[in-house]
């Protein structure tokens, strides 16, 4: 007889606290074959939610949420919680220009106590939701799950040095998916986990604990030590356990039947934080993600019978392949040249040079901070770095940019990947603000591709420059097709191009925005219009001359970039102000990302959103004008 479906009595986690295990388990393999399908449709993270699913059915159980806190780090395997959480209707959305997110998202639901898709930030937000908590005297409790990955991050083991130090009640859950240190994971090991969580033990303990602090201090410190290392040799956790938290596991993250009791013995503990060691696999329940290299972590859409992924035929190399086949060449010209990562080297192209020279390339983990100095040293000892790191990510080793590179002017390469709005991952992946907090460092070089071809040549700008720190710039996705030079020659520092040539109208573009520059040209000449299309390559240093050129020939000049205000358009500014190029009637524009987070769409949609295509750049040369386009088009 076949099973009356439970994940359609599911609205919210509420309904699912009195199922019995059985129910939890036939629950959840409704679950993954919801996401399953789910992501077949719309494309996303697959084998970390995969991953997850007992462990959040399990949490969902146990937990009275949204009362008690959950927070999910980087928050890839979320969906599975998405879909218990009043949300499967809208699952078929993710990703898409007005659905769901990919991440955990505050304004999204109630549900989603901390938006997440950098990583390593939640158990510093569980630190914080456990102290408002304690500051307000409520008694909910808070639960913060870690990936093995993000777990390799410093602020991780800061905010765990933290909690423990204040005795934090709170729950740490290590997802451990990847972590060859691991224990095995069975019947004993649950009946330990079981046993070392459960109120029998804890008692025991405190009693003990109560009587050994009679004792003098050396005593008490012998025997506290002994009790900890015994438990910590047999289960494992030392580690956490001098950082001051209750370890429990590892547990089978799959096995509710272990999960259910440990969860509950956890939560039902008032002392301390703790730390509960699960081990899950990847992919777990679809049998072509278990045997992905990847596990599934990012697809496209796919057939959920054969696993194939659709993929439409790319009719140019992406940039990032472009950056990683370039540096290649110039690792082979210069034993020298080096690469660094920080837990990306696929998505940054590195992982082409680390096939080709594997003692020369460095994945330090997701530790952008330690990234750069480690690049910083090297560069230091007569190497030259390359330091790849998408534009958001190297947000996080600013600190160590400015200090332990810029100040130094050490010759560190800064290869940064998804420059610009970048589609499906939204605003927290958009590289927005690189070129303002570059461009206000002292010693930089500063550039950003307009196409592959430029790309090239600005990779081996970077590699022949050993004067100081140097970065260029570059998106997400496919490239325009153009044929690339071989060998690429390095640009003179500092020295932009101009693509056309007009007489009213100048378009100075910094980087992949210049092709609707120069569709924006073409329209605007068909409506009585010249224009000039530039291309600056250079933020830092400035090509005045062209910048002076550009503002006294023409009556309009307008800067089009992929960045924040205070980037390119800045820098010109305070070119054109100090120089009294104003003086003479200049009508200077700048065209920049607009003062919000744009929202998940398609990258040209985003855009459009954005202001920054080519049909925009049109009707803000129209308002600098001071003339009406649909005026202007009728009398063209």
């Amino acid at each position: 007889m076949s099973q009356t479906p439970l994940l359609d009595t599911v609205n919210l986690p509420a309904d699912i606290r009195d199922f019995s295990k059985e129910q939890l388990k036939q629950l959840a393999d409704e679950l993954r074959t919801e996401v399953i399908d789910a992501v077949s449709v719309t494309g996303g993270h697959l084998g970390a939610g995969l991953g997850v699913v007992e462990l959040t059915v399990a949490l969902h159980h146990v937990f009275e949420t949204p009362k008690d806190k959950l927070i999910w780090d980087v928050s890839h395997q979320c969906y599975p919680h998405k879909v218990l959480t009043g949300r499967r209707d809208r699952i078929r959305t993710l990703r898409q220009g007005g659905g769901l997110s990919g991440f955990t998202k505050r304004a999204e639901s109630e549900y989603d106590d901390f938006g997440a898709a950098h990583s390593s930030t939640s158990i510093s937000a569980g630190v914080g939701f456990a102290t408002a908590r304690d500051l307000k005297d409520d008694d909910n409790h808070v639960v913060s799950v870690i990936g093995d990955g993000a777990i390799t991050a410093g602020m991780a083991y800061e905010a765990m040095n933290n909690a423990g130090g204040m005795n934090t009640r709170m729950i740490v859950i290590l997802n451990d998916n990847d972590m060859s240190i691991a224990p095995p994971v069975g019947a004993m090991s649950h009946t330990l986990s079981r046993m070392v969580s459960s109120k029998t033990y804890r008692k025991v303990r405190r009693v003990a604990k109560g009587a050994a602090g009679h004792m003098p201090k050396p005593v008490y410190d012998t025997a506290r030590k002994a009790e900890e290392y015994t438990r910590g040799m047999v289960t494992g956790g030392t580690l956490f356990e001098e950082l001051g938290f209750y370890y429990v596991g590892p547990i089978d993250g799959h096995d509710l039947d272990a999960l259910w009791p440990v969860l509950k013995n956890c939560r039902d503990m008032k002392e301390g934080p703790i730390l509960i060691h699960v081990v899950t696999q990847k992919g777990k329940g679809y049998a072509p993600a278990e045997a992905s290299a990847d596990k599934y972590h990012g697809v496209s859409k796919f057939n959920v019978v054969t696993g194939e992924q659709a993929k439409s035929k790319p009719n140019a190399p992406s940039y990032t392949k472009v950056f990683g086949d370039q540096l290649i060449k110039e690792g082979t010209k210069d034993d020298r040249v080096v690469a660094v990562t920080a837990a990306m080297p696929g998505g940054t192209g590195v992982k082409q040079f680390w096939d080709t020279f594997p003692d020369r390339c460095f994945d330090v983990g997701i530790a952008e901070q330690h990234a750069v100095t480690f690049a910083a040293a090297m560069a230091a000892d007569g190497m030259k770095p390359f330091c790849a790191i998408y534009s958001t990510f190297l947000q996080r080793g600013y600190d160590q940019v400015v200090h332990d590179v810029a100040i130094q002017n050490l010759p560190v390469r800064f290869a940064i990947d998804r420059a610009g709005l970048v589609g499906a991952d939204g605003p927290t992946h958009a590289g927005s603000f690189d070129i303002g907090y570059l461009g206000a460092l002292p010693n930089f070089v500063l550039m950003a591709a307009a196409d592959e071809a430029e790309l090239a040549r600005m990779v081996a700008t970077a590699a022949a420059h050993d004067s100081g720190p140097i970065a260029f710039r570059y998106p997400r996705g496919e490239a325009t097709g153009i044929e690339i030079p071989d060998p690429a020659l390095p640009l003179e520092i500092g020295k932009g191009r101009i693509l056309r040539e007009g007489t009213t109208v100048a378009l100075l573009s910094y980087g992949t925005r210049l092709g609707e520059c120069l569709q924006a040209a073409t329209q605007l000449d068909h409506l009585g219009l010249s224009t000039t299309v530039a291309d600056a390559r250079f933020a830092k240093p400035l090509d005045t001359e062209l910048v002076r050129k550009l503002a006294q020939e023409h009556d309009v000049l307008i800067t089009i970039e992929e960045g924040a205000t205070g980037g390119f358009g800045g820098f010109v500014m305070q070119e054109l102000a100090n120089t009294g190029q104003f003086d003479h009637g200049l009508k200077f524009r700048t065209m920049v990302m607009p003062d919000i987070f744009i929202d998940q769409d398609t990258p040209a949609n985003m855009y459009k959103q954005a202001g920054l295509d080519a049909d925009s750049i049109v009707e803000r040369v129209f308002a600098a004008l001071g003339r009406d386009l649909a005026a202007g088009a009728h009398s063209a």
